[in-house]
């Protein structure tokens, strides 16, 4: 019996030591959803600017093209099934829709999966837009499907019904692949860099990265100026790809370690962020680390939060309002006011008595003191440790009066107030692994990474088996090569000149916006307007590459549509040429050498 005990004992401390490992903490997954949540509302934001140039037949890249040149076996895409902006709007609706569920925590799971499912679609639709940043989101959701995102700070959690109270972290094979996932991230992008002396020994990758015009930012540029502080930043880079994921795995001051890991993490993509233009990568990296928050961390916040003006409050609502009930149990989950008793007014005579009087739920604080209507909207707001913030602003006199006012017609219309609210049920929450589950995922992550290795020595793992299952990673987009920045950071670097010849005679250049030709070298400011976003600066630099001339037809035709659109008569385009100046980067010290080519030609009539 003693030795039976023992090895329970035993087995209880060696899984509290996986699930502190590679387990995720519930709360940690809800902020990691919020943030990628926010992050794909960005990304569409910034997208939907350019939805006709970039996912329409009348763009850069037709379907035409995609099918029959670009896409691999096995891609797919929804945004394919037609080449109108009307249908492109509307499934970029559908997927600001689904983003706007999954940071609300609404229908969680099936958020997730629909997602996952459109940003595939959306990446499929024009693969010349794709960056890093966009393999790491959809890599990322893929393992957001199989995760419990909607335990806390969501309507879920909100509107939970269950009695039984939810695990601080949950241990799976979905949260070993995402922490895997996110490891792989670094340690197959630092194999890539160590096969280029540029890395190591010479320590010139930073210097190369930052010369290369088409990211640096102004910072960027300024540390050029600094070679010693670029090879620091090139050798300490390196080691700490290869080396820092690992201290989160340290089976000892567990917590000490994962949150230095974490901090350091986060000040390396602030670095990127600062030097280098590269879109959304340094801010979804930032999020990326914090679903490694532990338990212990969180539990240390609750404490320090729990203040007595918090422990003290009290919200009544009308119990015979199911409305108002709903209503009450959002706002204490989004206001992160956990702990804060729901009452039901009818349940306390004085109480019921005041929320008659002044047709208003009744919030009493610490002090015994209560408060009504919109008022008590913002006293709860100034409680809470996020959105505390606002508390000045709802409690300036017109927003207060407007909102008493909106406050009041809600209180007097509860029936039709409830309609809006009728699709949220309370339903009980379970945060479990089934082993099915946890079984299909630990194949498919044990799938990527074998995938990662065909990466990285194609010659080695390039097998007829696992040729013939190339389709999953097709189909999943799981087809994965963090080669970023690597072997080693691109030295094709240039600036494109477009002069255009209008029908009167005079020469503008289209990429500025029909402003004098000019052939000197753009500064920051002129690049940013030029490449007004990741995907337009990406698809610039494709076209030096060699998917380029299958490109520049289409592009051509772009140009002379979107010229004569806006432009009447003898202000419209007549034909134009696509000028590449050529400056290649060459090691420090060296002259730089410039040249210029034609690049394409195009007639518009």
């Amino acid at each position: 019996m003693v030795a039976e005990a023992q090895k329970s004992k035993s087995l209880i401390k060696t899984r509290s030591k996986l699930e502190e490992l590679f387990g995720l903490d519930l709360r940690s997954l809800a902020l990691f959803r919020i943030g990628i949540a926010l992050l794909l509302l960005t990304d569409l934001f910034i997208r939907s600017g350019d939805l006709v140039a970039h996912y329409t037949d009348a763009g850069v890249l037709p379907r035409s093209l995609l099918t029959e040149e670009l896409w691999k076996p096995g891609y797919w895409s929804i945004h394919a099934i037609s080449g109108q902006p009307l249908v492109q709007a509307l499934i970029f609706l559908l997927a600001g829709c689904m983003a706007l569920a999954l940071l609300v925590g609404y229908q969680t799971r099936l958020a997730a999966i629909a997602s996952w499912t459109l940003v595939v679609s959306l990446h499929n639709r024009n693969p010349a837009l794709i960056f890093a940043a966009d393999d790491v989101l959809r890599a990322l959701l893929f393992w957001c499907m199989f995760l419990p995102l909607g335990a806390y700070y969501s309507i879920e959690r909100a509107l939970n019904t269950s009695p039984k109270p939810l695990p601080k972290r949950i241990l799976s094979g979905a949260t070993l692949a995402l922490t895997l996932q996110i490891c792989f991230v670094y340690w197959f992008s630092a194999a890539f860099k160590t096969t280029s002396p540029i890395w190591w020994p010479q320590g010139d990758a930073v210097y190369y990265a930052l010369s290369f015009d088409q990211y640096a930012t102004h910072f960027g540029q300024l540390l050029l100026k600094f070679p010693p502080l670029l090879t620091f930043f090139t050798l300490s880079t390196l080691w700490l790809e290869w080396i820092g994921p690992l201290f989160l795995f340290v089976p000892f001051r567990t917590t000490w370690f994962r949150c230095a890991t974490i901090l350091t993490f986060i000040s390396l993509h602030i670095g990127f962020g600062l030097s280098l233009q590269i879109g959304i990568f340094p801010v979804l990296s930032v999020f990326c680390w914090l679903v490694f928050i532990p338990s212990e961390v969180w539990d240390s916040w609750g404490k320090r939060l729990y203040t007595p003006e918090r422990a003290g409050l009290r919200i009544y609502y009308d119990t015979e309002c199911g409305f108002c009930k709903k209503v009450v149990h959002l706002l204490r989950t989004f206001l992160l006011l956990p702990n804060i008793p729901l009452l039901m007014a009818q349940d306390d005579p004085s109480i019921f008595a005041d929320m008659q009087t002044y047709n208003s739920w009744v919030v009493v604080d610490w002090q015994a003191r209560r408060h009504y209507k919109f008022e008590a909207i913002a006293y709860i707001c100034s409680l809470s440790p996020v959105f505390k913030f606002l508390t000045p602003v709802l409690r300036w006199r017109p927003v207060m009066s407007v909102g008493t006012k909106f406050y009041e017609t809600v209180a007097s219309n509860r029936r039709t107030a409830g309609k809006f609210t009728k699709p949220l049920k309370f339903r009980p929450i379970e945060v479990r692994s089934p082993r099915p589950l946890n079984l299909i995922t630990l194949l498919l992550f044990a799938y990527t990474f074998i995938w990662n290795l065909r990466s990285f020595a194609p010659e080695v793992f390039n097998r007829r088996t696992l040729n013939s299952v190339d389709w999953i990673s097709r189909v999943t987009r799981l087809d994965q090569s963090w080669s970023i920045f690597a072997p080693s950071p691109p030295r094709d670097d240039g600036w494109y000149v477009i002069p255009g010849q209008l029908a009167d005679g005079t020469q503008v250049d289209l990429l500025r916006d029909g402003s004098a030709v000019s052939y000197e070298k753009p500064v920051v400011q002129t690049r940013n307007a030029i490449y007004h976003n990741m995907q337009w600066r990406t698809y610039f630099i494709n076209l030096n590459r060699g998917i380029g001339k299958k490109l520049y037809p289409y592009y051509g035709e772009y140009l002379c549509r979107h010229w004569n659109a806006r432009h009447q008569g003898l202000k419209q385009l007549k034909n134009f040429e696509i000028h590449f100046i050529n400056e290649k980067t060459v090691p420090p010290g060296q002259p730089q050498p410039v040249d210029q080519k034609t690049t394409w030609q195009q007639s518009c009539s």
